[in-house]
């Protein structure tokens, strides 16, 4: 089977209807998500209720988490604790309903689905290095484990000397809604269980349209002006 699997939606509207209009013509059995539909964009209840229509499976992020337990913001530097109490408020109860009871992980063939770390997943561990994927190589007994939560798309490869002769592969799919690589394309994946071939999708999308947005509701600037250059 071939899956699309997005990630880091962050409540960004145009960027969402963007990869799905996308994915529509590609040959996908299905479409998963890796969680933060919610946190930093103005659509918060537009965005969940795309996932819900679209996503066979989704999983909980940390901006989900936080966005209907406000202690969980503790943890997050300003922008994200405004953004998790502007989104709070905001949300529907279907909304509501729906990010509380998100597994905080999930599979398909041969794939791990996680949004920060297959390690304590509830802990919300960045992997930014080498020496972080090898912690969570021990974490997972798929060939791939998908994740996001960096937003920044790229592939870390199990070590060479890893003493299982397991070759591992965990695979971060970039965001959709909020990119921080430098690049302001929205980033996505497309796995196939069978072959293991992974593809990562970049697309542009109207980011005037949801910076707009986002000034106009009173959200923190910053947060509408990084979407320009992908920071």
């Amino acid at each position: 089977m071939r899956y699309a699997i997005i990630s880091d939606i962050h409540a960004n509207l145009e960027a969402l209807q963007t990869a799905f209009a996308h994915i529509e013509t590609l040959d996908v059995d299905g479409i998963v998500c890796l969680g933060d539909i919610v946190g930093y964009g103005p659509n918060p209840n537009e965005c969940i209720e795309l996932v819900q229509m679209h996503c066979l499976q989704t999983v909980k992020g940390n901006h989900d988490a936080a966005a209907i337990d406000l202690s969980e913001t503790i943890y997050m530097n300003k922008l994200a604790r405004e953004a998790a109490m502007w989104t709070h408020a905001r949300l529907d109860q279907n909304s509501k309903d729906f990010l509380m009871n998100l597994p905080m992980k999930s599979t398909i063939k041969n794939a791990f689905l996680v949004h920060a770390s297959p390690y304590e997943p509830d802990e919300w561990h960045y992997i930014m290095t080498n020496l972080d994927a090898d912690v969570a190589f021990h974490h997972f007994e798929t060939p791939v484990c998908f994740i996001g939560h960096t937003h920044r798309a790229g592939v870390f490869n199990s070590p060479s000397n890893d003493h299982t002769n397991n070759e591992k592969r965990l695979i971060n799919v970039g965001s959709i809604g909020q990119p921080r690589d430098k690049d302001p394309k929205l980033s996505f994946g497309l796995f196939d269980t069978e072959t293991l071939v992974y593809e990562n999708i970049r697309l542009s999308y109207s980011v005037e349209k949801t910076a707009d947005k986002m000034f106009t509701a009173g959200l923190p600037s910053e947060l509408a002006e990084r979407l320009f250059y992908g920071l």
